[in-house]
């Protein structure tokens, strides 16, 4: 293939093959089509313009802190792409670099993720202080201080891995080194899976087994008749950061659990918490989670040869005698690769979330619960029930809000059809 053309191959190739997974492995029983419904039947214009007004300059703050990345992405891979002016320079700084090249990449990739860090922090201070202007954060600002110095520290460690990793399999495998670079990340997938949930998140949050009460019985039952080994049940004490609520799952084998959030507890009737079980429940059902990772197995082989086309075209053109400089362009084509791809993965997730919202309401036969349980989270997490069209198709991970308060009308209705009433 003439070289001109390996990377638009690469690009294309990554964007077929990523929207192929998907169309195959989308659900096809995720329910009747949401009946067609509208914000002011279910929100009153004063909760629609307060969602309004706080989400869409989130929208912005999401903007410019992917453009400050890009461009400290791009000075970076500048600087590292340019030569030292003199050849004695240029020799003594080579004979370093080659001499711990695999040192040297784990500390770009460090330098790399403190440095986006750091230019992007501004922009976070402002999206926590908006956050808490509507009552939805309640941490202080040394506890949010403590929770960015932690994440910055893990995720140094986790960039300083990668960057040796990188530097490794470029010495060993040359142009061809983005084919390991998928397994690595394929192998770091699901092992982050495996152990984010009792290596990761406890640093940040205490969680406690559900204690016996009737709400752990009621998860019991409903696992029972669902046929669903459901592993552990947890309670995170989320009140300490936010006022919102949710619940997910997580882990793989030994570590699957469910995670409830200790707002919805608090404030959710037990037939909305029921309801969320359920739906948690679908999940582990379908083995949401392992279908998730046999997507990025299959998608990250021509994802990461995009990356790689595109990083020959960033980084310098002498990669092969110091691959430690390649650090930043590969960082650098990660960041406009992995976007890209997520977005078109984002399509998946929101057919798997409608499956496990029809799952929880074929569990339940409770529509009128699921529609007051979408209500009442919308407002307590200050979300946009109807968002623009655009947002949603490309950074949603859930249907939006009125397209499941339509799904459990048409269940509804259904069932109403059905029964003959």
């Amino acid at each position: 293939m003439r070289r001109s053309l390996r990377l638009p191959a690469a690009l294309l190739a990554a964007v077929v093959v990523a929207q192929t997974a998907v169309i195959i492995m989308s659900p096809r029983d995720a329910g009747p089509d949401p009946a067609s419904v509208s914000s002011r039947e279910y929100f009153t214009p004063r909760e629609i313009a307060r969602a309004q007004d706080y989400r869409s300059p989130q929208l912005v703050l999401y903007g410019v802190t992917m453009a400050i990345e890009l461009a400290v992405l791009i000075g970076l891979t500048r600087r590292a792409g340019r030569r030292p002016s003199s050849p004695g320079a240029r020799r003594g700084r080579l004979a370093t670099v080659a001499r711990r090249p695999v040192p040297a990449g784990a500390a770009g990739g460090a330098a790399i993720s403190l440095a986006l860090t750091l230019a992007t922090l501004p922009v976070s201070a402002v999206s926590r202080q908006r956050a808490i202007d509507v009552g939805l954060s309640t941490r202080s600002w040394s506890g949010w201080a403590q929770d960015v110095l932690l994440g910055a520290v893990i995720g140094a460690a986790l960039a300083a891995a990668g960057g040796a990793v990188l530097v490794i399999v470029l010495r060993r495998f040359g142009r061809t080194w983005w084919a390991p670079g998928a397994a690595a990340v394929v192998a770091f997938a699901v092992v982050t899976t495996y152990l984010t949930p009792v290596v990761i998140e406890p640093l940040f949050n205490r969680f406690t087994p559900l204690p016996p009460g009737r709400t752990r019985t009621e998860i019991l039952d409903l696992a029972r008749r669902a046929g669903v080994r459901v592993g552990q049940v947890y309670v995170v004490d989320a009140s300490k950061r936010t006022t919102g609520a949710n619940a997910y799952v997580a882990g793989l084998g030994a570590t699957k659990r469910i995670v409830l959030y200790d707002t919805l507890l608090r404030d959710f009737p037990p037939a909305e918490v029921r309801l969320v079980v359920a739906h948690e429940l679908g999940h582990v059902h379908h083995s949401d989670v392992p279908h998730g990772l046999l997507w990025v197995a299959i998608v990250a082989p021509f994802g990461m040869l995009a990356v790689a086309r595109l990083a020959e075209r960033l980084g310098p053109e002498d990669w092969h005698a110091r691959p430690a400089a390649t650090v930043p362009a590969v960082a650098l084509a990660l960041a406009l690769v992995v976007p890209a791809v997520t977005m078109i993965s984002n399509q998946l997730s929101r057919r798997v979330e409608a499956r496990a919202d029809f799952f929880s309401l074929q569990l339940t036969q409770d529509p009128r619960t699921l529609i007051a349980f979408q209500r009442r989270i919308a407002r307590a997490n200050v979300s946009d029930p109807d968002p623009p069209g655009w947002a949603s198709f490309l950074l949603s991970t859930h249907p939006q809000t009125l397209e499941r308060i339509g799904a459990a009308t048409a269940f509804e209705q259904r069932g109403s059809v059905e029964t003959g009433q």
